[in-house]
């Protein structure tokens, strides 16, 4: 992975790439997690990250979160940064799967809520290439004869506080989360279907 340069460097005036801001929203993401940035600092840089078309212009964003103004890279478990976007006009997403299936899988946008209903039918949801509208997911499930299966990237934590009745419910983080990484908090019922997750390791999309 690339470093970004130093302010004045001849190469700050390179164009950056997609594989640039996601290094820099992972350091932002961070940033925030470990208490340097206040939420309403992390969404104002995230926007001009977004916004930047230099690498001059992204090495501003991080320049007071590292000593010497140099960014170091942000290795991650699965081998790249966590991408996050700015939230969509609506913060919740629905995924529905009546007798048949749906799936969500890809470099997709997850918003900050996700509700799945599976009926006779299921899901699938695979976040080992999506964008994250949020740093904390909410994803609400209602399974009845029929099954959600999500991919969870890993390095992300997991809070499951589902239940299944005559059913099963068991989602899985890691247990070492990456700080940079999105909390995915999942609520449900199984009722004669099963909703499970475990961690998969993520791509490399430099």
């Amino acid at each position: 992975m690339q470093n970004l340069p130093e302010r004045g460097d001849r190469s700050s005036q390179v164009r950056a790439s997609d594989s640039n801001r996601e290094q820099v929203a992972a350091m932002l993401g961070e940033a925030m997690a470990t208490g340097q940035l206040s939420h309403d600092e992390y969404s104002e840089r995230l926007d001009s990250l977004y916004t930047a078309k230099t690498l001059g212009e992204l090495e501003l964003l991080t320049r007071d979160l590292q000593p010497g103004g140099r960014p170091a890279p942000m290795p991650a478990p699965g081998g790249a940064p966590f991408s996050y976007a700015p939230a969509s006009d609506t913060d919740q997403d629905n995924v529905v799967a009546v007798f048949g299936g749906a799936h969500r899988k890809g470099n997709w946008r997850v918003r900050r809520r996700l509700l799945c209903t599976a009926i006779f039918g299921g899901i699938e949801l695979d976040l080992s290439e999506a964008t994250f509208e949020s740093r904390e997911v909410e994803l609400r499930i209602f399974a009845l004869f029929g099954g959600v299966e999500i991919r969870v990237p890993e390095g992300v934590e997991v809070r499951s506080e589902g239940s299944g009745i005559f059913g099963g419910f068991d989602v899985r983080g890691s247990s070492h989360p990456d700080p940079s990484a999105p909390v995915l908090t999942v609520r449900g019922l199984a009722l004669f279907g099963g909703v499970g997750g475990r961690p998969r390791k993520r791509k490399n999309r430099s």
